[in-house]
């Protein structure tokens, strides 16, 4: 297994502050997931469901990323 094989990829778009995403790309194809955030609570009150605090939103990619890679290792 690559050390490669899934990456955690940090995601913010340019003019809006304190909200963004973190992919988990998978090397074999897969389709990404994502987690988005935004800190500010307002925001993330009126928007879509499923968008969390920057901190539960990383923790939720790496709870993935982890789990995907011992599902992975032989």
């Amino acid at each position: 297994m690559k050390d490669d094989s899934i990456r955690i990829i940090p995601h913010s778009p340019p003019g809006i502050p304190d909200t963004g995403s973190f992919e988990v790309r998978f090397a074999d194809g897969r389709p990404s997931v994502y987690f988005y955030w935004d800190n500010n609570p307002g925001r993330r009150a009126i928007s879509m469901s499923g968008v969390t605090s920057e901190e539960e939103a990383r923790s939720a990619a790496q709870q993935l990323a982890r789990s995907e890679l011992k599902r992975l290792a032989p």
